[in-house]
């Protein structure tokens, strides 16, 4: 086969104007490579990209005549003749519009890789399907999927539909933000038949109206990017079904009020990648949207791991430095890294698929996408691991019984075989999926439901009250849970979230099939096998050394003072070699607080805090972790102090850089109003300086994805 290192279509994929399934037959050749030419075809892609966005964000900046409307309209009359010419109409439209700087809006951004089907050849067999399911055959080299969704000019209707909103007076300049009128598959519920037993896959899926909404922001409002002023409206492409949780921003805290502050540590990282599909998409992620810890915890970072002779799983570093959003502040950085753990040293997993095959899964970035990341992860699996496919639509089947890991062949052909249609008893499958599980445990083995779905549940328990309580009720018989989030438009991003928290679980969105690689393959220990559960952190703060501190990020994870101790009280899980960072930013006393901080307390004198002359005096606070092994019911505590010190932010190590960068980010992208003298100009420097040996350019990628957002706020 001739290698794609010369191959043309690398620019156009990088520029994303290659069908899905061109694309799909891209991605899939790319996968044969060997690592180096991978590695030189991923670096001319990254070239591809850079230069593109820099070009065309120079092009926008130059003053060129505009189209008038009816030269606009022409091309857009000429982009849909039934010729097929109409990719080279708008090949050339974009050019134009680019050159010209026609509506002051952006050009259609380079889209995130994603994947549709692989034409695997698969065996013939037989798939077992509960309670009488039937499943369709296939032939053996068929494409199996949801119907594929049709290649749309968006670049050419983004700019007609812009074109329309602009003002009709030449000096009142405004940028448009616009939701694409991308028609979206409905549900094909209707078109389903469910028979209570069977599932059945719709042949025919009918098409939702196309709809478009513009906003229109005045650029003298839209700040700089060194005033971080983010537009008051957020342009999101994704309906209005898309669910996620307000969040609000820790404010700074009294010592002298509550010198404690406790919290369940987080791994998920579903926000970072999620983020990162809007920016790719030329928009800005919903603020709602925005976790800061899982930003910071989506980059591992060069913790030392405990020793093997250690008794705990995970070792506790702290460091303190100057603060780089308020310099007369401090951050204290509290980082975890994971006992790491090889392949042999894995004990035998017993692993259930839980796939949302409903018609909401249909498109190529849902179904198609998991069924090529269940493939990634099998492939790293062995004859002493065990796969079971549970699939949940209207009703629940179990399509694959325990499979040994190393029957590649039969896991592949019953993945290749899943169809989307109907509509979504998610809560069925779960009780399916933990009673597969549950049968086949494997003492003191990893045994684990893996939820794949969009988290659009609409039969059986719809609430997320009642899925979360069935999935805390499930986490009581030892069975951990990872769920994966898909796709656009109709996403539950608060259901799956909470879903994960309370199943003794981990979160991560897949919005490609590099993120599924990452998730499943290169981090697949961190993933799939527990190490330590129910992990809570509290912090004792010194009032002669500290003010008042925040907790940055974790806001859904704060806990009460009394639950550190209470081990009924569940918290996060930490993964085989697992990094986990807190940061606090803490102001020292007689240094004025940032604003919005509580008032000073009325009827209780302000009083200053004689400290004993021991070798605590110079401790600036007090860290206690307390944790549970995997299996246990009672939890252990470890105890760290720390010792206060002057060192400046370029003093701290290059680690505790970047993760501030990270944390940088993330507040900018939900209007924190703590960034103080932080910009996203000076993220992308620090970053650049801290970027260390990136083994899989993920710093590399977070340095573009701000460099992004910036641009979208000029």
């Amino acid at each position: 086969m001739t290698s794609l290192l010369n191959d043309p279509r690398i620019t156009a994929y990088a520029l994303g104007e290659l069908s899905p399934e061109e694309k799909t037959e891209f991605e899939v050749r790319l996968e044969r490579e060997d690592s180096d030419t991978q590695e030189l075809i991923h670096n001319e892609i990254n070239l591809i990209k850079k230069q593109a966005v820099k070009l065309s964000h120079e092009l926008r900046q130059s003053k060129q005549a505009r189209l008038d409307p009816e030269q606009i309209e022409t091309i857009a009359s000429k982009t849909y003749e039934k010729d097929n010419r109409w990719i080279i109409w708008l090949a050339g439209f974009s050019s134009i519009a680019a050159l010209s700087a026609v509506l002051w809006t952006k050009s259609k951004p380079l889209q995130q890789q994603d994947i549709s089907q692989v034409n695997t050849p698969v065996a013939e067999q037989d798939i077992v399907v509960q309670d009488d399911v039937k499943q369709e055959e296939v032939e053996q080299d068929e494409i199996v999927s949801a119907t594929q969704t049709q290649p749309q000019p968006e670049i050419m209707e983004e700019s007609i539909i812009a074109s329309k909103a602009q003002p009709s007076s030449k000096s009142d300049t405004n940028i448009a933000y616009n939701k694409p009128a991308m028609e979206k598959r409905a549900n094909p519920s209707a078109a389903t038949q469910n028979s209570g037993k069977s599932l059945q896959t719709a042949n025919e899926v009918s098409l939702g109206k196309s709809r478009t909404e513009t906003y229109l922001v005045s650029k003298k409002s839209v700040a700089s990017p060194s005033s971080l002023q983010l537009p008051q409206k957020m342009p999101i492409q994704t309906h209005q079904t898309e669910d996620y949780d307000e969040i609000k921003t820790n404010k700074f805290i009294l010592v002298q009020s509550n010198p404690l502050s406790t919290f369940s540590i987080d791994v998920d990282t579903a926000s970072y990648s999620n983020s990162r599909r809007f920016l790719n998409q030329g928009l800005l992620p919903p603020q709602e949207s925005i976790r800061i810890e899982e930003f910071i915890n989506y980059f591992d970072y060069k913790y030392k791991a405990p020793k093997k002779s250690s008794k705990d799983p995970f070792a506790t570093h702290i460091e303190i430095a100057q603060s780089p959003f308020h310099p007369e502040y401090k951050i204290v950085r509290i980082g975890m890294k994971g006992k790491e753990m090889l392949a042999d040293e894995a004990p035998p997993s017993n692993l259930v698929f839980l796939i949302d095959v409903s018609g909401s899964m249909e498109d190529h970035n849902k179904l198609p996408l998991v069924k090529e990341a269940m493939k990634l992860l099998t492939r790293k699996l062995t004859e002493k691991d065990k796969v079971s496919i549970v699939v949940y639509a209207g009703a629940s089947g179990l399509v694959l019984k325990p499979t040994a890991g190393n029957n590649k062949q039969v896991i592949f052909s019953a993945l290749t075989n899943l169809k989307a249609g109907g509509s979504t008893n998610g809560s069925a499958g779960i009780d399916l999926a933990y009673q597969t599980a549950k049968e086949n445990f494997i003492t003191k083995g990893n045994n684990r439901v893996i939820l794949v779905t969009d988290g659009d549940f609409n039969l059986g328990t719809t609430s997320k009250g009642g899925l979360v309580q069935l999935i805390k009720d499930k986490a009581k018989e030892d069975i951990f849970l990872t769920v994966l989030g898909v796709g656009m438009g109709n996403y539950k991003d608060s259901t799956l979230e909470k879903l994960a928290d309370e199943g003794n679980g981990h979160y991560a969105y897949l919005d490609s099939i590099n993120e599924a690689k990452k998730v499943l393959v290169q981090d697949r220990f961190k993933t799939l096998h527990t190490i330590a559960k129910d992990v809570k952190i509290q912090v004792e703060f010194n009032p002669s050394k500290v003010q008042a501190y925040r907790l940055i990020g974790y806001e859904n994870r704060l806990l009460k003072k009394q639950d550190f101790n209470d081990d009924s009280k569940d918290a996060g899980e930490i993964g085989a070699g697992h990094t986990v960072t807190a940061l606090y930013e803490i102001v020292p006393p007689g240094v004025d607080i940032a604003a919005s901080t509580v008032d000073p307390l009325r009827y209780q004198k302000q009083r200053e805090t004689k400290v004993k002359s021991n070798n605590q005096s110079d401790e600036i606070l007090f860290v206690k972790v307390r944790y549970k092994d995997p299996l246990g019911k009672k939890s252990k505590k470890l105890e760290f102090p720390l010792k206060d010190q002057d060192h400046s932010f370029a003093q701290a190590s290059e680690d505790f850089r970047f993760a501030t960068a990270v944390a940088g980010f993330a507040m900018a992208l939900k209007k924190d109003p703590y960034l103080g003298d932080m910009n996203l100009k000076e993220i992308i420097k620090i970053a650049k300086k801290t970027k260390g040996h990136d083994e899989f350019e993920l710093r590399q990628e977070f340095i573009e994805n701000v460099e992004l957002a910036r641009q979208l706020l000029h």
